[in-house]
């Protein structure tokens, strides 16, 4: 049994464990599969499809952890609580906590405590943050509502424009970009705005 398929085998048995589910929905087996491929994805798949299970349960099994890039506050804390409750160690970090929060919160990310950090785009015009991040392996760039990042898009995001820059920074983590709405003008925009090499389209 190869690395992958015995990943793929244990990613079965944690989404049993943890989600509570026997087998993965459409299209989620096959962005996952990319993911261990270590192959660009772009995810449109509609509200309930199952988007957030497609980096969270990777998350587990990669190196480091997977950077998640969340634009809502309120979104972040309800993810990672709900992380909380099926027992995978997540965290946030955004504008809702102190500086002494935020430090902590990166000691224990750098020391390996979590698997999936949640961050805001804007978090990237800091540029000791990034110097922070550059000193933690990250295996997966997840970018949730990745719409955001084209002007074609109805909820553009300027800060979402400078993620191509910190993906090359950080040494090129794969990257899975997801939202459930795209035209195909948008899609090729999330591509091109994100400077993704032949990505597949789930």
């Amino acid at each position: 049994m190869t690395a992958i398929e015995l990943k793929k085998q244990q990613l079965r048995e944690l989404l049993k464990i943890h989600f509570g589910y026997e087998s993965f929905r459409p299209g989620q087996e096959q962005a996952i599969d990319n993911i261990l491929h270590k192959r660009h994805t772009v995810v449109v798949l509609p509200t309930g499809g199952g988007k957030s299970l497609i980096y969270q349960l990777p998350a587990l099994v990669l190196e480091g952890i997977t950077l998640v890039i969340s634009p809502l506050i309120a979104l972040m804390k309800d993810q990672v609580d709900s992380l909380d409750k099926v027992g995978i160690p997540a965290t946030y970090i955004n504008s809702s906590l102190s500086q002494n929060e935020t430090s902590q919160r990166l000691t224990k990310i750098k020391s390996g405590v979590f698997k999936l950090v949640y961050i805001a785009p804007e978090r990237f015009y800091n540029q000791e943050f990034i110097d922070d991040l550059k000193q933690i392996k990250v295996s997966l760039f997840a970018i949730d509502e990745a719409h955001c990042i084209s002007q074609w898009g109805h909820d553009f995001r300027p800060s979402y424009l400078k993620l191509k820059e910190i993906i090359r920074r950080l040494e090129s983590p794969t990257v899975v970009a997801l939202t459930a709405t795209a035209t195909p003008e948008v899609r090729d925009d999330i591509i091109k705005q994100l400077g993704l090499s032949d990505p597949d389209l789930v």
